[in-house]
């Protein structure tokens, strides 16, 4: 019995800890806030005070924005035009489909089969940013952001990335020096996450998408150097105050209706692990039940079987002439014993 429960320990230990450790930077992220590497405002002279930027600028003066070609919606015309107002001397790069394909094709030719196979196209919208940070430099920047500041002041980071809620890293605005370390492993890791989950959005997200590259990033800061680092602009910075670099407006989203039942989660993210502990539990409880009934009770019927046809198995299996042996070797026995009786008795 104590066997038993030995072995039903330690199997359940071991799925457990195989669970733990393929979603342990999953987990890690629910707890991450950034703030070792993040961008505040005081990092920076405010826009208002005329004290000019004296940290030297490392990432290159360009802007890169995609979309499927060259006809920019009217709704993103104001915002994209903000950036090029506040920037008339960055140069600036629209990828479309097209040009997106031929560069990869032309400069990374080892991903274009990935590239082309991917089943929805924004996962080819999120991934042709990381090459072209990795490849160009510079900032990237989501058609339905606008910019409400100079982006001279994130220029002196060798990396930067934006923080999003509930938790991890964004992809809409980002802006990296060429052949970063950050962004070279995030396009190396693309072809291991190119896999396909139940929903949609869960697919997109944790292949190419925001879960995709929080991610890397969370297992690329603990490794990294501090030269190497990525800095994180938060969420006040980014946008939505004075001080803020962008503007946030309405965009064509490509969330299904499975995104709403993420976003539900993840609003109740608390509440649902405490029940899905606490489910495990009421399963584990019950697996041990019922396992320990069954053991308990194929030791009974072993006992039950093993007692009487113990004892007969020699006799039954005994071949006829050992039985003839055994028979005369018993009578002559009896015989060679009466006659030591006899002899004294007289």
């Amino acid at each position: 019995m104590r066997r038993g429960v030995l072995i039903f320990i330690v199997v359940n230990l071991l799925i457990v800890a195989f669970l733990v450790r393929n979603v342990f930077t999953l987990l890690t992220l629910l707890v991450e806030d950034a703030s070792e590497d993040a961008i505040h405002r005081t990092d920076f002279p405010s826009a208002d005070s005329g004290s000019p930027e004296t940290r030297p600028q490392i990432i290159p003066k360009i802007i890169h924005q995609t979309y499927i070609n060259e006809s920019i919606p009217p709704q993103w015309v104001e915002p994209r035009q903000s950036c090029l107002e506040l920037h008339p001397d960055y140069e600036y790069m629209l990828w479309t489909n097209e040009k997106s394909r031929e560069f990869i094709a032309t400069e990374y030719p080892w991903f274009l089969e990935t590239f082309d196979g991917y089943k929805y196209p924004i996962q080819r919208a999120d991934s042709i940013r990381y090459f072209i940070l990795s490849h160009y430099g510079g900032t990237y920047i989501d058609l339905d952001d606008g910019c409400q500041q100079r982006l001279d002041p994130l220029l002196s980071y060798p990396a930067w990335v934006r923080r999003t809620k509930p938790t991890g890293i964004s992809n809409d605005a980002m802006g990296s020096v060429p052949q970063h370390p950050f962004f070279l492993r995030v396009i190396e890791s693309l072809q291991a996450y190119d896999r396909s989950w139940l929903l949609p959005y869960i697919t997109v997200m944790y292949s190419t998408g925001p879960l995709f590259l929080s991610v890397i990033w969370k297992e690329y800061m603990g490794q990294s150097r501090d030269a190497e680092r990525v800095r994180v602009l938060m969420p006040e910075e980014y946008n939505g105050t004075p001080w803020s670099f962008f503007t946030h407006n309405v965009g064509n989203s490509w969330h299904g209706a499975d995104a709403q039942l993420i976003f539900w989660m993840l609003r109740y993210w608390v509440l649902l692990t405490v029940v899905g502990f606490t489910l495990a539990g009421v399963v584990g409880f019950c697996m041990w039940s019922v396992y320990g009934r069954l053991l308990v009770a194929g030791q009974y019927r072993f006992r039950a079987r093993g007692s009487s046809p113990s004892r007969r198995r020699p006799l039954s299996i005994m071949p006829n002439f050992l039985r003839r042996i055994s028979s005369k070797t018993s009578i002559s026995s009896d015989e060679e014993i009466g006659r030591k009786s006899e002899g004294y008795f007289d």
